[in-house]
């Protein structure tokens, strides 16, 4: 058997020994780029049997694509560093996965529209963040400026959006932490363990925003996250909450979460301080953060009128939860009606 490499140190061999010879002298860019754990950087041997191999996004100039196309089709090897170039899984018949294509054709298949003439705040809160990291995190290998220019532009949100996406995720916080209780006393303790697990799910993506790190898909979820690297215990206090055994353990794991986030919040200055310390939930038993203050507090900061007549109703990540639609432009993009 072959000796497993992530598909980027694949790719890097197969653009300098096989795709570029056949792109020949022509300005391009080259990455490892859309779909994939690979893209990611989180494949491992397992990744191997499915979906797995050596493939690239070529881009060219509109006039560039059907020659360019005609040479990597004509001219791929059957394998490459031991693995097959052209390859399939589950109902997809083998076939090579070199695409060449327009900067702007691919952008729209990835997000929808072709971010390189420019992007809108719609374009924004109804794009993926899993789609933008399709975009952003992978390898690139060759670049004459026309992938690049567009990878800073998607780096990461406008400092506005980011403040209006850190209100709603807090607002997300808000709406659910006093659930756990509440569950826990009607004797549903199936229900407060997963209020609790939604609560550590919303607690993980408000760590990767206030990190200024898109979210990826739940399969990689946690490792994004772990990756942030959590020297404040972060990590210790949701994998504590989920593993909980009693209410009493549940909820003090939250609360020390609740803490740390409110921390981190505080870290960033971009509000004045609020008081981490939990308190009761009004008059009722439960302990929370009463995270609707931090809410307010980021929506106090957006002056973008736009974005203040949405309200706190989220970007798509934050009000949707399907793969067939967060996977999918022609699905994801009808959204916009959603702020229009």
């Amino acid at each position: 058997m072959t000796e497993f490499r992530q598909a980027a140190e694949v790719a890097d061999g197969f653009h300098t020994e096989v795709i570029a010879p056949l792109v020949g002298d022509v300005d391009y860019a080259a990455g490892l780029l859309g779909w994939g754990s690979d893209v990611l950087g989180y494949d491992t041997a397992r990744s191997t049997d499915h979906g797995w191999g050596p493939r690239l996004v070529v881009l060219v100039d509109a006039d560039e694509v059907e020659r360019v196309r005609k040479a990597v089709d004509d001219g791929l090897p059957d394998e490459y560093a031991g693995y097959p170039v052209r390859f399939g899984w589950d109902s997809y018949e083998p076939r090579h996965h070199v695409t060449v294509t327009t900067v702007g054709d691919w952008l729209r298949g990835q997000i929808g529209f072709d971010a390189s003439q420019g992007i809108g705040v719609d374009d924004w809160l109804v794009t993926p963040q899993q789609q933008l990291l399709g975009v952003v995190a992978g390898r690139v290998y060759a670049d004459d400026g026309r992938l690049a220019q567009v990878r800073d532009a998607l780096a990461w949100y406008p400092d506005q959006i980011w403040r209006w996406t850190l209100a709603c995720q807090w607002s997300r916080l808000a709406q659910e932490e006093a659930f756990v209780q509440r569950t826990h006393e009607v004797a549903d303790e199936l229900g407060s363990r997963v209020v609790a697990g939604r609560l550590v799910r919303d607690l993980m993506r408000l760590a990767l925003l206030q990190a200024r790190t898109y979210a990826p898909y739940s399969k990689w979820l946690g490792t994004a996250f772990a990756r942030l690297g959590h020297p404040d215990g972060l990590d210790a206090a949701l994998a504590a909450a989920v593993a909980a055994e009693s209410y009493a353990d549940r909820e003090q794991a939250l609360v020390t979460a609740y803490e740390l986030v409110a921390g981190r919040h505080n870290a960033l200055g971009i509000t004045d301080e609020l008081d981490p310390a939990p308190r009761p939930y009004f008059d009722r038993p439960a302990q929370v953060l009463q995270a609707e203050r931090f809410a307010e507090a980021c929506l106090a900061t957006v002056s973008d009128p736009q974005l203040q007549s949405y309200g706190l109703i989220g970007s798509i990540d934050q009000f949707a939860d399907n793969t067939d639609v967060l996977s999918n432009p022609a699905a994801f993009r009808k959204l916009i009606a959603v702020y229009r």
